[in-house]
Formats: C-alpha cells, structure tokens, sequence
C-alpha cells in the first residue's frame, strides 16, 4: 500500500454519507409548513421508519459528536418528553391516515435517561398514532453503566428487540482521556440483563483515533467486545471538530493518532472481527454470518442511512425531537437544534422543522451511486443513469476527482463500472465524493476519510 496514497486521501475531510445531499446542505427554506405539506401528501401506505432523539446525558463524554445535554436532575427530562409527545400527536394529524411503521429507533444522547414506565408509554403512543407492521423493529442505543435491571425489563416490555451499546474503548488510559470509564464486567452485565429481559439482538460501537489509543489496545478492546458475542458491530473514526463541539477540547490534540496510525487500528479492529467469525458490513460495520445484515448484504440489498449499514429500506423516515432529522419522498427535514428553539415550535403548535432540503433529479442519481459504492464497493454508472433518465457520460467524463482515483489505483474503472480496489476499501468515501456534487464547493468540516 502507497504512503503517498494514504496521505493524500486518507487526511481529507470528507461526510461519512449517511445521507445525500449531506446536512450541511440543508437551509431554512425548507420550514415547518413546508413539511406540513409534505407529510398531508404521504400516500398512507408507504413504509416508514421513525426516530426519536433523547438529548440528555448523565456525563459528557469527550469525543461525543452527538447534540445532547448534560442533566442530573430528571426534570428536564419529563418535560422533554411532553413536548416529544405533542410532536408524534401533530405528525400523526398531518398525515391522511396512519403510516405503516417497519423501524423504530431511539437514539440520543442516551434514550434509557427516560424513567422505565415513561419508556413503555411512549412506545404504546406510538402504537397509537402509527400503523406498526408485524415485523416492526425496534432499536434504543444505550449507555451500558446507567442501565438498571428495571429498564432493561421496560424495554424487553415495549417490544425493543435491538440494542446498541456505546463500548468505544476498554483501554483504562483512553477511558480516562475522554472522561467515560466503563469496564468489561458493566458491559457484561448490561449485555445480560437485555438478553434475560427479552431484548435479542445487541449491537456494539466502538471508537479508533481517540488519544493514547494503540493498536494493541484496539485489538484487546476488539477481541474482549467479540467474546460478549455481540450480533453486530459498527466501528467508526473518532471526528475531532472542536470548533463544532467545544467538549472536544478537553481532549488533548497531541495525543490524537495521525492518518497512518488510524489506519492501523482500523484494520486491526477489522482483522480481530473476522477472526473472531464476524463478517465485514460494508466500510465500518461487521455481523456475524446469520445475521439479517450479512445477508442483507450478500443478496447486494445493503443500505446506508443516519444509523449506518441497515436493513432498513424505508425511503421515508419520520424524525421526533430537538435536531431528528426525516426524510420524505420530496426531500431531508431537520428539527431545531437547540432545545429552546424546539420547545418553543412545538408550544406554538407548530411543527419544530428549522431547515431542510427538497431533492432534485440529479440529487436522487447522486444518491443513488454514493449508496451503491458505499454499501457494495463497486457501481455500474450507466445502469443507474439509465433508471434515472441521464447520460453517463456527463458524470464520468471530465471527472477529475475520479481520474486522479483511478490513477492513483485506488479504483478501477471499465465500461462505466467503479471498483474500489480492495486494499483500497478504506477510502471508500473518497470514491464516494468524486460524485458528490456539492462537497468541492463546501467550507464546512468533516470527518477524516481514514
């Protein structure tokens, strides 16, 4: 592998195209009346998928990339939750009948901060408003060390069947760094009380390119994590942005892994999951082998979406809460941000949609040959073009980003067809933004592509 390559791409800024156009896109001239309309002309029997954002921590810990707010008190909490249920009540009256709901997912923030009996009256609200499916999922990511035996009863209760937990990292030197301390034994034990409780499939995060980690503790931390025996992981890059989120700089900079080392970890983590029998999901995600998402992929069904790799082919995605972001057939809405903001759309009776995107022709051809080349590494350009009423040519040729990929060999390019190479996998997201159509004109930061 080239130095010189890894260099060149692997230090660039890049979106991790968890959606297209990326959110940095979106504007103001797409409010809550505009989403108004949009949701009125929802065909009833689209399936959907809804998420709902929890806001609130019990401590920060420094590396978060997340919007949330540190709260001791529950207070808060409760009052959140009132405004949360307005928001579902006003979504469930803008649409003509009750959508068909396939995927729930709770995230934050830290979703399980909401008191157990409110949990299962929220879920039960939902069931209300929405059409849930027989087979609708529901997901809640969690905070191993605040977990009690009484919520993990609540969610086994509410019908959550996945769980993803924050591990991040066991290395006791990099807990310190980035002020979240949790052992494997707390980790054990929240794995034990969902499985006991009903809930089946448990997800781990974890984290490389957080300061004072090393190779050596990422493969401890990867090969502790697989004995658990977890059904998935989802691996990401630790995203320095300090002028974005001013926690991170409690972090200390000098001792942040640079590209190469990155690199290293990321394929250490790698190499110790498929060893320990876990498949490669895509860029930075891994299952075991009878798990829903390693088939997803081996049938090329594989997607991507602001939860990562997924089974979830919903195009419409129904956001609840202060920053949720949605989607419908039209385009991207994001809530506000700020809690303030939020709580004062929804006391108005309003809709809290604070800026959005309505999608273009162009914008769906994009999305599409992004999606493709994240989720299978490889795409046939003109049969996209073909679905969508383009010509190819008008994408491939005169493309300088692609030509200096496939010069540099970290793609190939034959027919129209794009192969990332596969030792060039990593950098995935470089072939990606060779078609983004807005990023070269962006001065917003993103994360490292490596």
């Amino acid at each position: 592998m080239q130095l010189s390559v890894l260099q060149k791409y692997g230090e660039a800024r890049l979106p991790r195209y968890t959606s297209y156009p990326p959110s940095p896109e979106f504007s103001p001239a797409v409010g809550f009346e505009i989403y108004g309309e949009w949701l009125s002309q929802m065909p009833c029997d689209t399936p959907s998928s809804l998420y709902l954002h929890v806001p609130f921590c019990r401590s920060m810990c420094w590396y978060c990339g997340c919007h949330t707010t540190i709260t001791a008190k529950d207070q808060p909490v409760v009052e959140y939750l009132d405004l949360l249920r307005r928001e579902i009540d006003m979504v469930a009256t803008q649409v003509r009948q009750p959508l068909r709901v396939d995927h729930v997912h709770f995230g934050g923030g830290t979703p399980t901060i909401v008191a157990p009996m409110d949990f299962v009256a929220l879920t039960d609200l939902l069931r209300d408003r929405f059409g849930f499916s027989a087979a609708a999922e529901i997901a809640v990511e969690i905070d191993p060390r605040t977990l009690s035996i009484e919520m993990a009863g609540a969610l086994g209760g509410a019908g959550v069947g996945r769980a993803s937990l924050g591990v991040q990292s066991f290395d006791p030197i990099v807990q310190k760094a980035v002020n979240r301390i949790q052992s494997e034994e707390t980790t054990i034990e929240a794995v034990d009380r969902l499985r006991q409780s009903g809930v089946e499939s448990i997800n781990f995060d974890l984290i490389y390119g957080l300061p004072y980690q090393t190779v050596h503790s990422c493969i401890d931390t990867a090969s502790a994590a697989a004995a658990m025996r977890p059904d998935r992981f989802a691996v990401f890059g630790y995203a320095h942005v300090p002028s974005f989120k001013k926690h991170q700089r409690m972090i200390e900079e000098a001792a942040l892994p640079g590209s190469a080392a990155r690199m290293e970890q990321a394929l250490a983590i790698a190499e110790t999951l498929v060893d320990a029998g876990y498949v490669q999901i895509g860029l930075d995600h891994f299952a075991l082998p009878e798990d829903e998402l390693a088939r997803s992929q081996a049938a090329g069904k594989l997607r991507r979406n602001f939860q990562g790799y997924t089974t979830d082919n919903c195009e419409t995605l129904i956001g609840f809460g202060a920053s949720a972001i949605g989607r419908t057939q039209q385009g991207y809405v994001q809530n506000q941000v700020g809690l303030g903001f939020y709580a004062g759309s929804i006391s108005r009776g309003e809709l809290a949609t604070a800026r959005g995107y309505r999608l273009t022709a162009e914008d769906r051809l994009r999305a599409e040959i992004i999606q493709r080349l994240m989720c299978d590494f490889e795409v046939d350009v003109p049969a996209v073009c073909a679905r969508h009423g383009f010509d190819a040519a008008e994408l491939i040729i005169g493309n300088g980003k692609l030509l200096e990929l496939t010069e540099d060999g970290v793609v190939d390019l034959a027919e129209g067809v794009i192969r990332v190479r596969r030792d060039y996998r990593f950098l995935v997201r470089a072939a990606a933004a060779a078609f983004d159509g807005y990023l070269y004109r962006s001065g917003r930061s993103h994360s490292q592509a490596a």
